[in-house]
């Protein structure tokens, strides 16, 4: 693609035609500097003259001192012999600085006011002095001091044209030429099929292209091409690629800049270059301006939004009058991007100027699963990788943030040495964009902290499986990474979710509890470690109540409002004092029900959190299918037919990266299994970290609420007993006690199953399921 960029959208030739050679730059600024020393030496040798009284000079005639004497009109300027000196003589260094700097003898000359006394001359005849007379010269003075401060100054002004036309500003007072970069070959490279995942989007100017490709059939039917199209979206989402491609399917010239490039140092430039830059696109008509960023020249001018500035005022109004101006018949199209449509001018808005708002959202699966397409066409891939389960688990990611987990993938393959890339190097990439940086494999944490950070995340997991309306567990970690997090525990969805109901969310406060919780029910004492998960949790209390209508004291009251939407942005309270101090005792109570439930959960099965926290200590990283796998065995639920469960992405690239650690522990020798539990049980390491266990840490919950009687994750997988008076608990222990097994034994066969459980058939497991209920 051949690019010309060119300032003002004018002939690049001219341009450089008259730029100032840079030699003459060079040779300019050395003259300037060669001045400037010589007149610090002229300076320096100027204050090397001595005053001395006339009477004085007189003592240094007649005692034979004198070399030479200049008689001028009012003084006489005089030096002394080698082997003489004056007195308190603070010019002979002078002197000796000037001699070091230009390596020629320079001797002290003293000056005395010349007064008539008609005994000088014939002393000075007498003891030998070499005798002359000086006529000054005004001329020469006035044309020295002249030129001292002419030449400097026209060097200046030079060196200030050279920089202001690198600043793109013309030969010193031009800078309102338009910073507008012009594809002048009419094309830009892009095109709609580039361009996925935003198909409605792609819909709305579909038509703009075919006006342009075929104007007269509209202009016959009395259709006038829209001025101008605003694409509003999150960042990343792909809004700069589509008003290329719009300009790459018409194929016409394509204006591109910022709002920020309209400002600069001047008053007025902005207006400038607004009308420089339509100007341009008029004469090169049908073409498309794309301002991106439009919010920094397009604020509103209500000083609620920032307003008062008269700079970027007149530059808006300079833009108001263009897009008013222009003639839409010849094909002049206006596109602009911005994240933050509320604080645009609506002037800026209505139609007339910017006559459709375009949306430009987030993907959902199917746009993720094509957007991996368009990136992945030029990637050679093997055949484990899967780009549907990726778009899958991608839930929430822009088109910038799939193009980079490509390109990432694409680098770890070649860091690896593979010329494909796989579903492992693919699930390498989603941690490192999606979750946050690589794994920190040689930090090493205490044995004390390991443990605590398995329970947190173990309980993070734990709280997932056994309630309702939440997401699957795919992968539990303790390996820290780089963006500071010590573990985490990833949930990807099942399915695409636009709605989230109040007991979803309430589900979501309580597994955002769970790492906390497990703290105190099995340390007694809290770390900072739950920072992000109380920050995410007091964002979804505060939502249900200010901006959701979930609260059964506010009921449904907006007290919230978004202030960028698509930023991300805080809500602002619309309410008085006494009400937010309300709504911060209604998000507590949130949290708090969270709290309460993970704790009572975690308490209640309190042997499967022991056992799984036992498994990731020594495992470090284990899937969402071992986690559920040995889950189901502890709470007595049946596994689910091999064929019958779903690989996910995130499973699938486990599984091949224990595949290859399994593979490169067999060639060093290593013969322990993947996924063998070590003989030690974990409770007799905890018991040293465990403090004196009380009953009144976690009194009974005074509300009376009870946990609601509803289908958990693991309960779907299987038939699971309903009327049990005993919690699993319970069961585990007795069972232990009837068979004299420790937990040592039972975590090495739920790691590694048990052969009978294996060979039952469904049939026999739902018998099974009915005579233990």
């Amino acid at each position: 693609m051949n690019q010309n960029y060119n300032s003002g959208g004018g002939s690049g030739d001219d341009k450089k035609n008259s730029r100032v050679p840079q030699p003459v730059i060079l040779l300019l600024v050395f003259i300037l500097l060669a001045m400037f020393f010589t007149s610090l030496v002229y300076n320096r040798a100027s204050s090397n003259k001595t005053e001395v009284p006339y009477t004085e000079f007189y003592r240094l005639v007649t005692s034979d001192q004198v070399e030479k004497a200049t008689i001028n009109r009012d003084r006489i300027e005089f030096t002394l012999k080698d082997n003489a000196s004056y007195k308190n003589d603070k010019a002979q260094e002078n002197s000796k600085l000037i001699q070091e700097a230009t390596g020629q003898e320079v001797k002290t000359t003293y000056f005395t006011a010349y007064i008539q006394d008609s005994e000088l001359i014939p002393a000075m005849k007498q003891h030998n002095v070499v005798i002359s007379g000086k006529l000054n010269s005004d001329t020469t003075a006035l044309i020295y001091n002249i030129a001292s401060m002419v030449i400097p100054l026209a060097l200046l002004w030079i060196l200030f044209a050279f920089l202001m036309r690198r600043m793109g500003g013309g030969l010193g007072m031009n800078p309102g030429k338009s910073n507008a970069k012009v594809y002048v070959e009419k094309s830009t490279g892009v095109k709609f099929k580039d361009v996925a995942g935003q198909d409605e989007a792609k819909e709305s100017l579909v038509e703009v292209v075919d006006f342009l490709h075929n104007p007269r059939k509209y202009i016959e039917i009395g259709a006038k091409l829209p001025k101008g199209a605003l694409l509003v979206g999150p960042p990343g989402t792909g809004k700069t690629l589509l008003a290329k491609a719009v300009a790459g399917e018409a194929g016409v010239p394509f204006f591109s800049l910022a709002g920020s490039d309209f400002v600069e140092m001047f008053v007025g430039v902005g207006a400038s270059r607004v009308r420089d830059l339509f100007k341009e696109a008029q004469k090169q008509a049908p073409c498309i301006i794309f301002i991106d960023e439009i919010d920094a020249i397009g604020k509103s001018r209500d000083s609620r939004f920032g307003g008062g500035n008269d700079e970027r005022e007149q530059t808006l109004n300079q833009l108001l009058a263009e897009m008013d101006g222009f003639d839409t018949s010849k094909g002049l199209l206006v596109l602009a991007a911005t994240n933050r449509p509320e604080v645009l001018d609506k002037a800026l808005l209505r139609p007339g100027r910017f006559d459709r708002r375009i949306i430009v959202d987030r993907p959902d699966q199917k746009g993720r699963l094509a957007t991996l397409k368009v990136h992945a066409k030029d990637v050679p891939m093997d055949e484990t990788v899967d780009l549907d389960s990726l778009a899958t688990a991608s839930a929430g990611l822009v088109g910038s943030d799939l193009a980079n987990i490509i390109n990432e993938a694409a680098i770890c393959a070649v860091k690896h040495g593979r010329k494909f890339v796989s579903q492992k190097d693919l699930f390498e990439a989603f941690e490192l964009v999606a979750v946050g940086g690589r794994e920190k494999k040689n930090q090493v944490m205490s044995d004390q902290e390991r443990k605590i950070v398995a329970y947190h995340e173990v309980g993070h997991a734990l709280l997932a499986a056994l309630q309702k309306n939440t997401e699957p567990v795919q992968k539990i970690t303790i390996v820290p990474r780089t963006m500071g997090a010590l573990g985490y525990t990833l949930q990807t969805p099942e399915e695409e979710k636009f709605l989230e109901t109040k007991e979803e969310l309430q589900a979501r406060i309580a597994t955002l509890m769970g790492g906390r919780a497990a703290e105190m029910v099995v340390f007694g004492s809290m770390t900072s470690g739950a920072a992000n998960d109380i920050e995410q949790a007091t964002n979804i209390a505060r939502a249900m109540v200010t901006r959701f209508g979930m609260s059964d004291k506010f009921g449904m009251m907006g007290l919230a409002t978004v202030e960028s939407q698509y930023l991300d942005g805080r809500a602002a309270l619309n309410c008085g004092e006494n009400t937010a101090a309300q709504i911060d005792d209604e998000v507590l109570s949130f949290i708090n029900q969270g709290y309460d439930e993970a704790v009572r959960l975690l308490t209640e099965h309190r042997n499967t959190l022991d056992r799984i926290a036992d498994f990731l200590y020594e495992k470090e990283t284990i899937t969402g299918k071992q986690f559920m796998k040995i889950f189901r065995q502890l709470e007595g639920l049946p596994q689910p037919q091999e064929d019958q469960e779903a690989v996910s992405f995130v499973e699938s690239a486990m599984a091949m990266m224990e595949a290859d650690r399994a593979s490169q522990a067999g060639e060093s020798g290593d013969q322990s299994s993947a996924g063998q539990v070590p003989e030690s049980g974990y409770q007799d390491r905890v018991k040293e970290f465990k403090p004196q266990e009380k009953e009144s840490v976690f009194p009974e919950r005074s509300d009376g609420m009870s946990r609601p009687e509803k289908e958990t994750p693991a309960e779907r997988s299987g038939e699971v007993p309903g009327a049990a008076e005993e919690s699993a608990v319970e069961r585990a222990d007795a069972e232990r006690a009837s068979t004299g097994r420790d937990a040592s034994e039972e975590s090495r066969d739920l790691a590694e199953g048990d052969p009978s459980e294996k060979e039952k058939t469904p049939a026999e497991s739902a018998e099974e399921g009915k005579e233990k209920a």
